[in-house]
């Protein structure tokens, strides 16, 4: 029976919400991940200081005795430099939304202007700040990444250096834009990893796969596949793993997010043995993190059996029940420790 032991895996794109659901799903990351980048979407967003140390306090408060470290991210403002001098030491990266484009982002940036800008990104560049985008336009759903590219492209000019993260690409040519230029990092989910289009609405609608950016074609998902199973340095898993009531998923106007936290890392586990990549795994889900962010993870080791294990139809906390992706279907690998 084969075995794959991981050190100090990490999730560098995580939506934890908050209140209940907060209290359902923390505990099912810091179970296995070292630490995760939270994401501050949350009503109103975490935009202040003050909001952001409560918001800390409240997910180690949900985690419990788990050895985990929540990483904390602002949401994009126009914020001064001394701001940003303050609260430097509290942050990881600040995360950009255009706004409108998912989950509890009307408050995110309109107009991609790089002069208006600037202030912020260039005292961002001064303090060694990354930013974290949700790269998506408002036009045809299918195109919405590609046609952002253009903006990651003139950001990537206009402030050569300001680490930027693009966060869960999903297509082919964000592949090979991460690569042109020095600058650009990004993230990939194990849903994009995994998931096409046929796989949501091929032969019935499955709501549990719906997410935004929405998974796409078969081409797509090789490139990333190939990228992500090569060990490149600029790219790291982020799950984007999204949780939403069960009865807010399976209905008209069904809210987007995939939530994969569970089991993301045996899927990750199963994904690159099938590609015979095991040896690079390491990378994706803990070094490359490491070196592009500057973390210092601890000591968490996380074992995998090649046994079967059946995944959950539900995960549940009082009022609080969330449907995982591939509920009820069986994977190759089990967590052993």
């Amino acid at each position: 029976m084969q075995t794959v032991i991981l050190n100090s895996p990490f999730d560098m794109h995580l939506h934890l919400r908050d209140d209940e659901m907060l209290k359902l799903v923390a505990p099912l990351s810091s179970k296995t991940f070292s630490g995760a980048l939270i994401m501050p979407n949350l009503m109103p967003p975490v935009d202040a200081k003050e909001a952001l140390l409560f918001y800390k306090q409240r997910i180690k408060k949900a985690i419990g005795d788990n050895d985990f470290a929540p990483m904390m991210t602002l949401f994009f403002k126009n914020y001064s430099k001394e701001f940003l001098e303050d609260i430097k030491d509290e942050i990881i990266a600040v995360k950009l939304y255009p706004a409108g484009i998912t989950t509890n982002s009307d408050g995110g940036v309109e107009v991609f202007d790089t002069v208006e800008l600037a202030p912020t990104l260039n005292a961002m560049s001064e303090l060694n700040i990354p930013l974290s985008i949700h790269g998506e336009s408002n036009g045809y759903v299918m195109d919405r990444e590609t046609e952002f590219l253009p903006v990651y492209e003139s950001l990537a000019i206009a402030f050569p250096k300001l680490k930027i993260i693009m966060e869960h690409i999903t297509t082919k040519e964000a592949v090979d834009l991460v690569q042109k230029y020095d600058n650009l990092y990004a993230t990939i989910t194990a849903h994009h990893l995994t998931l096409t289009l046929d796989d949501v609405l091929g032969n019935m609608l499955k709501p549990h796969l719906f997410c935004k950016p929405i998974v796409k074609s078969y081409k797509d998902r090789e490139a990333l596949v190939k990228i992500a199973t090569s060990g490149h340095p600029k790219i790291m898993f982020g799950s984007d793993s999204a949780p939403h009531l069960k009865e807010n998923k399976e209905k008209d106007n069904a809210a987007a997010g995939i939530f994969t936290a569970p089991i993301a890392l045996q899927i990750l586990v199963q994904l690159f043995n099938d590609n015979n990549k095991l040896e690079n795994l390491q990378k994706f889900v803990s070094d490359n993190a490491c070196n592009i962010y500057g973390l210092k993870p601890n000591k968490k080791t996380i074992t995998f059996k090649e046994k079967d294990f059946k995944i959950p139809d539900f995960y549940e906390k009082g009022t609080q029940k969330v449907v995982p992706m591939y509920a009820g279907e069986i994977l190759k690998w089990s967590i052993e420790a």
